[in-house]
């Protein structure tokens, strides 16, 4: 049961339709008063990211800093993880912890974020919460696309002036391109990484071909050492190496190309990303700015962190997923692995593979090379503006360098 007072704290107010768009993932712009503003707002229209990080953080990714050619601008890097870990948080509650404070200590009026959907607890719902004990009520990962942003005109006519916004990075890019001309005294920006989000539909699909009786599936994660983790109603857990997981089964378009062409995975116009990828099995901050490190000190000593750590070698992993990546022609990356080696490399990969800040850029070259190879496959006429210099830098040691015309 939810306490009536936390219940009153939730507010999901009805939304107008979204406008008809093509790579859209329905961040909600769309359906504000000003539908037009997603030319300029949207990431996949004509990004400017050396602009828009020196909007937020006061300067651009600089290549000779540390891996900032990788995960954009930032002040620190940690491992980190709460002392008490938070009851039904998706990792420890880090971020849950961030916005509670934010709200108890006056610092914001209203966190913009995600809820389960009552008809269905994977379906992201976006609310409006109002009290740092309302936001237990949100804890945990929802797939499928959320229109965050719209809640922005609903805020704002309930006078809330001081706000926070957890989002993923095709919101947070609208958000900063939107900003000052919305109106609001101050905005903190949580993101998490993403990267690969579908259709709610379909990753009911997916929860269908892991489990026989996929309705009793109360969490899902891809985890940083290889694996994705289960959890179930009856309490138990369940873990699965990557390389034993059906995607081979999936449809061609279960990952959608929006998807298939974002580069901004680790979320560089937030003021504080929080996630898992160099966290080895525990959360991974990226500090970007002077904000972010208010919202880090909130936690005090409730918070343990430590630096990252970094192991194995990336280049033949990435080198192996772009060869998969062009055979596949535009679709998922063929999987060629014999079946009988599988469970060997799955045992494997945790042990000799990327591991901490090695598989992070791992993950950030993979998604930049799929950028280009889908674009060029699907778009081509797009890559001189959707593609920043960043990602054409990071795949010259593999190769993939621009062909005529895919230059602004």
């Amino acid at each position: 049961m939810v306490d009536n007072n936390v219940a009153s704290a939730i507010w999901a107010p009805a939304l107008p339709a979204a406008a008809e768009r093509g790579l859209c993932t329905d961040c909600g712009v769309s359906r504000m008063a000003d539908h037009k503003a997603c030319a300029s707002a949207c990431q996949f229209i004509q990004p400017d990211y050396p602009a828009t990080e020196r909007q937020v953080h006061g300067r651009a990714r600089d290549f000779a800093v540390g891996d900032e050619r990788f995960f954009g601008p930032y002040q620190r890097m940690l491992r980190a993880r709460m002392a008490q870990p938070a009851e039904g948080a998706q990792w420890t509650g880090i971020t849950t912890s961030i916005a509670q404070r934010l709200l108890a200590s006056g610092r914001v009026q209203a966190v913009l974020t995600m809820a389960p959907d009552p008809a269905d607890h994977w379906k992201p719902m976006p609310v409006i919460v109002t009290a740092p004990e309302a936001m237990a009520q949100v804890r945990g990962m929802r797939m499928g696309y959320a229109p965050l942003l719209a809640l922005l005109e609903p805020a704002r006519a309930k006078g809330y002036r001081r706000v926070a916004i957890i989002g993923i990075p095709c919101q947070v890019h609208a958000l900063r391109k939107l900003e000052q001309d919305l109106g609001f005294e101050r905005i903190y920006v949580i993101g998490t990484p993403c990267s690969d989000n579908t259709t709610t539909e379909n990753f009911h699909t997916f929860l269908n071909l892991l489990d026989d009786n996929p309705k009793t599936i109360t969490y899902l994660e891809f985890c940083a050492d290889y694996h994705v983790e289960l959890r179930y109603q009856d309490g138990r857990t369940r873990r699965i190496p990557f390389l034993l997981l059906p995607i081979s089964k999936l449809p061609s378009d279960f990952f959608p190309l929006t998807c298939r062409t974002c580069v901004d995975y680790t979320n560089a116009l937030a003021d504080i990303t929080v996630g898992y990828m160099a966290g080895q099995g525990e959360q991974w901050l990226i500090v970007r700015n002077d904000r972010g490190q208010e919202m880090l000190d909130l936690l005090g000593g409730d918070v343990i962190t430590q630096a990252p750590g970094s192991a194995g070698k990336r280049a033949s992993a990435v080198a192996g997923f772009i060869a998969n990546t062009k055979l596949a022609a535009g679709g998922l990356p063929l999987r060629a692995m014999p079946n009988w080696l599988r469970p060997l490399m799955g045992w494997l990969m945790p042990k000799i593979g990327p591991r901490g800040l090695e598989f992070a850029r791992a993950r950030v070259e993979m998604k930049a090379a799929e950028t280009i190879l889908h674009l060029r496959a699907k778009f081509p006429a797009r890559l001189k503006l959707m593609v920043p210099a960043h990602v054409w830098a990071l795949m010259e040691p593999y190769a993939l360098l621009p062909q005529k015309d895919e230059l602004p």
